[in-house]
């Protein structure tokens, strides 16, 4: 049985899915291959797998042809999937299976990969209708942490009963095993806010709270700052413009535009206080329930809307000179929100117990021997 793991999109993405494939590897019969078109994703990979004390493994740059690797040159425009799947669904529709855990990989279809029974696992477990569009269809299989994505996934018609798994979260099971030897640190020992900035423009509330939050923690020190968006926020700028968010750092602020930290899950751990906008994060923050601040940056009707189910786990803050005082009043105000926020985790997470990966390599292997 030969399966291929693809990540054709960010490193960050190999916490999803690189686990699984160790304990793939370790069935009897079983080969993995791990393709990658980021290279920062091998360094990632290697993190994963000594954090399992798996033996090396099998991992391959996805074939480039000249046109696509000169796109590539383009950082702004991206990693350019579409191409590169092209550019190897020759070789990909040899294997037994394909594994991703980004649904873009739907596409090897209509590129021609006919052999290989398509395998999902998404790389969130958020509330965003983004994470419910039709190619999930494509798939033959799909394995999911939690009930809500299932049910949301079978009342859309994108998942079939029998041919989509519960496991629980693999990014969980990995981050417990990856934890950083060394704590996050700050000069002094003080309640840790997180804030998690999105990186869709109509969403994210970077560009509107960023600098009076900044401005907040300078004048007031009571409690220590981790500022890490998501990674790919600042994944196509320069070297230069990330290192003068990071010099932006102080005693109780920590500014983090990329780092393995800001996505293996230590700054989730480190933190008392999740402040946010519609990132799925906030679920992996709430596999330990605590206070959260939602920040609705655009005027967003977001009460009825299932898209932002996660805003009701905390106070939402609409005006930037709100937001000290709700960072501030969230540990008391927790109580409002605690049970709520421990059944949508539930939910959400799944079984949270250890062996995800496990259980996850267990159920691809059952549906491949069908």
């Amino acid at each position: 049985m030969r399966i291929a793991f693809l990540y054709i999109a960010e490193a960050y993405q190999c916490y999803h899915g690189a686990a699984i494939a160790i304990e793939l590897a370790r069935v009897p019969g079983v080969s993995v291959t791990s393709y990658f078109n980021d290279p920062e994703t091998p360094h990632h990979l290697e993190r994963v797998r000594a954090a399992y004390d798996a033996p090396p493994a099998d991992y391959r740059r996805l074939h480039r042809s000249l046109p696509t690797r000169a796109l590539q040159q383009l950082r702004m425009l991206g990693m350019f999937k579409d191409l590169v799947m092209r550019d190897n669904v020759a070789e990909l529709d040899g294997y037994d299976a394909v594994f991703a855990v980004e649904n873009t990989v739907a596409a090897l279809r209509r590129l021609g990969a006919r052999h290989p029974r398509l395998i999902y696992s998404p790389h969130g477990f958020g509330d965003r209708a983004r994470g419910y569009i039709p190619r999930i269809a494509t798939f033959d299989f799909v394995l999911l942490a939690g009930r809500k994505t299932a049910r949301r996934m079978l009342e859309q018609g994108l998942v079939r009963e029998g041919d989509h798994a519960l496991t629980g979260s693999v990014k969980l099971d990995t981050a417990s095993r990856i934890a950083e030897t060394a704590p996050v640190a700050f000069a002094e020992n003080r309640p840790i806010a997180l804030y998690n900035a999105h990186k869709e423009p109509r969403l994210t509330s970077w560009q509107r709270f960023i600098e009076p939050m900044l401005a907040g923690f300078a004048k007031d020190e009571r409690m220590n700052l981790i500022v890490a968006p998501h990674v790919k926020l600042f994944r196509r700028r320069s070297e230069a413009v990330r290192g003068r968010w990071r010099a932006r750092s102080t005693g109780n602020v920590l500014v983090d535009p990329g780092s393995d930290r800001s996505v293996d899950m230590s700054y989730a751990a480190a933190a008392d206080i999740y402040v946010g906008d519609v990132s799925s994060q906030v679920y992996e923050f709430l596999a330990v329930p605590r206070p959260c601040v939602f920040l609705n940056a655009h005027g967003i009707d977001w009460r009825d809307d299932p898209s932002f189910a996660h805003w009701h786990l905390g106070d939402v803050v609409d005006d930037p000179a709100d937001l000290m005082a709700a960072i501030h009043a969230a540990p008391a105000r927790h109580a409002l929100y605690r049970d709520r926020q421990a059944a949508m985790a539930a939910e959400s997470l799944g079984d949270t117990s250890p062996g995800a990966a496990r259980r996850a390599a267990e159920a691809i292997v059952a549906f491949l021997a069908r």
